[in-house]
């Protein structure tokens, strides 16, 4: 199976960058801003968002807040990418907004897959968990 996983940034670069080592073991696409990553989650719900804080139209937070408001996206792992030095409340992230990671730019493409694969792996392992809590 084809993980998919959509990548927001609105930086030609980060995207391209995360996006060429990504697609060797992923489905990836791609928006430039929170809006446009938010219509896309709505029309083909990704297995993972990679998304950036500081985006135009919808920045991180705010995308990251609809995704958990709405009840058929609220469980889609989300690694939140920030600038390096970017101070965000810890809590806020990982409790309020569940946040799967918080990644600082410049970050390695490389670990930033291995970090898809963790999301993705304890994803499964959530599911297969309430499976088991509900049967």
């Amino acid at each position: 199976m084809s993980y998919k996983i959509l990548l927001a940034d609105d930086e030609l670069h980060i995207r391209r960058a995360a996006e060429f080592k990504l697609k060797r073991e992923f489905e990836v696409a791609c928006a430039e801003d929170g809006q446009e990553a938010w219509e896309m989650i709505l029309e083909d719900r990704p297995d993972v968002l990679v998304t950036d804080l500081q985006m135009p139209r919808m920045n991180g937070i705010e995308l990251i807040q609809q995704i958990r408001g709405n009840e058929a996206t609220a469980d889609l792992p989300v690694i939140l990418l920030t600038a390096k030095g970017f101070e965000l409340a810890r809590d806020e992230v990982f409790n309020t907004l569940k946040v799967f990671q918080l990644v600082s730019k410049p970050f390695s493409p490389r670990e930033l897959c291995k970090l898809v694969q963790m999301a993705i792996e304890e994803h499964a392992n959530r599911q297969a968990a309430f499976a088991t809590a509900e049967g």
